[in-house]
């Protein structure tokens, strides 16, 4: 469990290339695409999916395509195991043509928005977008060649290299611009461990990613205070939600992009607060466990999702008060799940008003301490401070769990020293035998060796 490869670095590269596993029908879930000029269907948006069917519908596998990923099959096609059914560029993210028009930009300012470089990998002048100060937006737009009419918008990210001319013929499906995919930095262990500790004692991390709290459409909007304008717009409630990046910032969405509920918008790490109070518990617990498990993975240490599920429930056992009702709680107050629920139960059967709360997470020192039993507390951290709060509000240990009883030099309450087991009563289930019989039984047995020996 202590090994670990690498030493120097471990490089992360993916295979830019899907290949059946197992033989089925393939599907297509929630993808956008086209056929270009070469006749092969390229993927327009992000987040979609192909899948891999059996005979019977049963899903078999299932893999997230990329912006640009090129299709090999036909939806509804039988793919055999082994053969390749998706392809894409794995050092660069493209942005496609999605109508047959004429190019035209906007925002396009020389050494402003906009500079011409040349392209290390062919050698010849490009145009390469700039982080804009001045509250300018590039885009490249699509128009009908005979009306004018605009076909399509495409918001241009920082950094992307411009593949077309104004002016210039394209077809559905060619490339309008592309960014370069930031090499995933080197991972180590070294890098691993001080991630892990982020995660279990639930700190903000650094330069943390910005996430969607609503459901709808991107769009941007002018630039303010020196920030760019996100916002989020729900079609089916109308409801608008604005995000202020700082401009430096890589936005990881496009304009007219769908997005879901605690999708990440820019680069970075998830702040884990955020995902409870957008997503709901059961997505933060996975969140947890998996980004603990990628630490592992790294280093092939394969360790049972069990040992950081008992965890990360004991970082989510407390729940903070946000209405009192007409129970005993305080506004705010942090209190055991347990707690909670069995005095609402005593207030719905009493006909009052139940208190109402939101999951809190802490993270496990916070955790430690915070428990019920202050014996445990203090054999942990803050010894003096944990003591001299219990003497002061004068708080009882019922002596539940192990480390108290230990500490106290008592059998601990698990195994043979559970109390269901310790009070146990014997019932008899047979008349005893008389003193007589046995007497009897006794004298028989002996007399039958005498005769055997």
């Amino acid at each position: 469990r202590t090994f670990h490869i690498g030493g120097t670095a471990s490089a992360i590269f993916k295979q830019p290339e899907i290949i059946v596993k197992t033989p089925g029908v393939v599907k297509f879930h929630d993808l956008r695409v086209v056929k270009n000029r070469e006749g092969v269907l390229v993927v327009l948006n992000k987040n979609g999916a192909l899948s891999m069917n059996d005979e019977s519908g049963r899903e078999t596998e299932r893999y997230t395509l990329a912006m640009g990923t090129r299709i090999l099959v036909e939806e509804g096609s039988v793919a055999k195991k082994g053969l390749c059914v998706a392809k894409w560029d794995p050092y660069s993210v493209p942005i496609l043509a999605e109508q047959d028009g004429v190019v035209s930009f906007h925002d396009f300012v020389e050494n402003v928005s906009v500079k011409k470089e040349v392209d290390d990998a062919t050698g010849l002048l490009g145009t390469v977008v700039l982080e804009s100060k001045e509250d300018l937006h590039p885009q490249i737009i699509v128009r009908h060649g005979e009306t004018g009419e605009v076909l399509g918008f495409y918001s241009i990210p920082a950094g992307a290299h411009v593949m077309v001319k104004e002016g210039t013929k394209v077809l559905c499906g060619d490339l309008l611009a592309k960014t370069p995919r930031k090499e995933s930095k080197t991972k180590d262990i070294t890098g691993g461990l001080p991630r892990v500790a982020e995660l279990f004692e639930a700190r903000q991390p650094k330069d943390a990613a910005e996430i969607a709290k609503i459901e709808g459409i991107v769009d941007f909007g002018p630039n303010q205070r020196g920030k760019r304008c996100l916002i989020i717009r729900d079609e089916t409630t109308g409801a608008t939600e604005e995000h202020l990046i700082p401009m430096g910032k890589h936005i990881v969405v496009f304009k007219g992009d769908r997005v879901r509920k605690g999708q990440q918008l820019t680069e970075g790490p998830i702040v884990p607060q955020e995902i409870l109070e957008v997503c709901g518990p059961q997505e933060l617990q996975e969140y947890l466990v998996n980004e603990v498990q990628e630490v592992y993975r790294l280093q092939g240490v394969e360790i049972n999702d069990k040992h950081i599920e008992i965890i990360v429930r004991q970082m989510l056992r407390k729940v903070r008060i946000t209405n009192p009702g007409d129970t005993e709680f305080l506004w705010g107050e942090q209190i055991s799940k347990q707690r909670f629920f069995e005095v609402n139960e005593q207030a719905v059967a009493e006909g009052k008003r139940p208190a109402e709360a939101t999951p809190a997470l802490l993270g496990i020192t916070k955790a430690s301490l915070e428990t019920e039993s202050f014996i445990s507390a203090a054999s942990f951290q803050d010894t003096t401070r944990v003591l001299t709060d219990a003497a002061t509000l004068g708080k009882v240990d019922l002596l539940r769990g192990f480390k108290e009883n230990v500490i106290m030099g008592q059998l601990i309450p698990g195994g043979t020293g559970f109390p269901m087991y310790r009070d146990i009563k014997l019932v008899a289930l047979v008349e005893p035998i008389p003193e007589e019989e046995v007497k009897t039984v006794g004298e028989a047995e002996k007399k039958l060796q005498d005769l055997l020996g």
